[in-house]
């Protein structure tokens, strides 16, 4: 079973601390493998995406591809869970956990995958439309992208997580969506989840993390690969109800990308 606290000895000190770690050309080569596997792994999923497959069906393939291919499911065994992917259908926000639903004509579902290969995380998801979507759904998902790409530029030398926050809150709330501020983006590397969290609202200019071993300008000596997480809402009084999503969730009128 994978560690998930450190699973390489140079991680141990700094494991979950608030460190921006910083990667050379080794570490990005072995993102780069496993984040071109995951990418593989949702390319092959989409002739499967179709009404009446069950979210467990498509586990399973998540799961074959990624151990034919030298992978390891990093959410396996994560916390007791037992799923190798992640899927959120419709008004689930983020986490849905695979199983014997059947997805429907007109259901959006977002699939998150992350691969470990040879020690390195490759952590991204994909919005998949079935069948015939309707215009409010698809609408969000095409805003929600734009975010996406729109937060991308601002990652560049000299920025910092504030101006990607900013970019990405500006053009949703534009578009007249608001920001699910109860999830967000994190770094990758050899652990699953590590710093710096990446927030999809703030102001710009402002600093990546509110402790102090993470206030550091995104430069090219500070080399640290980022997983956005845009999540955008039909509903603007979301926030208030965030807190029962998983015990009702039917209540949530919201999707992700």
């Amino acid at each position: 079973m994978t560690e998930y606290i450190t699973v390489g000895v140079e991680d141990r000190v700094e494991a979950r601390n608030g460190v921006i770690k910083l990667h050379g050309p080794e570490g990005f080569a072995g993102m780069r493998r496993a984040g071109r596997l995951a990418a593989e792994i949702l390319d092959a999923l989409v002739p499967h995406v179709v009404p009446g497959v069950t979210t467990g069906e498509l586990d399973d393939i998540v799961r074959e591809h990624m151990l034919r291919e030298g992978g390891i499911p990093a959410t396996l065994g994560y916390r007791g869970y037992t799923k190798s992917c992640c899927t959120s259908i419709n008004h689930v926000v983020c986490h849905g956990i695979p199983g014997d639903r059947t997805l429907k004509d007109g259901d959006i579902v977002n699939i998150d995958v992350t691969p470990i290969v040879d020690g390195w995380h490759g952590d991204t998801s994909r919005m998949f439309l079935v069948g015939d979507v309707g215009i409010k759904a698809r609408r969000l998902i095409d805003v929600t992208y734009e975010c996406l790409m729109i937060g991308l530029e601002q990652a560049k030398p000299g920025n910092r997580l504030g101006d990607i926050a900013a970019a990405i809150q500006r053009h949703a709330e534009a578009s007249r969506y608001t920001v699910v501020r109860d999830f967000c983006g994190h770094g990758v590397g050899r652990l699953f989840h590590d710093s710096p969290e990446v927030v999809h609202a703030g102001r710009p200019g402002t600093r990546p993390s509110r402790r102090e071993a993470a206030r550091r300008r995104l430069d090219r000596r500070y080399a640290r690969p980022l997983a956005f997480r845009p999540i955008r809402t039909f509903d603007r009084d979301y926030g208030r109800r965030m807190r029962g999503l998983y015990e009702e969730p039917q209540r949530v009128r919201q999707t992700a990308l």
